[in-house]
């Protein structure tokens, strides 16, 4: 309480210039600390990229023999709220086959902070990128 109370006491001290940069630091701060609540499924063994591997797998388009698990990356673009604690997630995974071949997906799929696998994954192949 008396912690509590010595803010206050600060805080009525504070010039409006002060009060002010604190309300901006605070309000730009708050979208990184709700985005720290939802789940993390961007390793090489979470549910995105392992399902994507067996859709590229089951259309005979890489196998365990070609790829390089190890320079797999895996970047979520996206995570948004669309339940109570389940979030549709967008991934872009990167996998690197021994040859020097790249493959590049992009996931959808849902996931909750129990569990990464609430949905099957959406995988898309992302066939080239556009020069400016």
């Amino acid at each position: 309480m008396r912690i509590k109370s010595l803010f206050t006491v600060m805080l009525l001290h504070l010039e409006d210039s002060a009060k002010m940069l604190i309300a901006t630091i605070l309000l730009v701060l708050s979208p990184l600390l709700a985005f720290s609540k939802t789940p993390n499924c961007t390793g090489k063994e979470q549910w995105p990229a392992s399902m994507s591997f067996v859709h590229l797998k089951n259309a005979n388009l890489t196998d365990n023999n070609k790829l390089d698990f190890t320079k797999t990356k895996i970047i979520r673009l996206a995570s948004e709220k669309i339940g109570k604690d389940i979030y549709r997630q967008i991934h872009y995974i990167t996998f690197i086959e021994k040859s020097g071949n790249i493959i590049e997906v992009i996931t959808s799929s849902e996931a909750s902070n129990e569990e990464c696998s609430m949905s099957d994954v959406d995988v898309y192949i992302v066939s080239r990128h556009l020069e400016k």
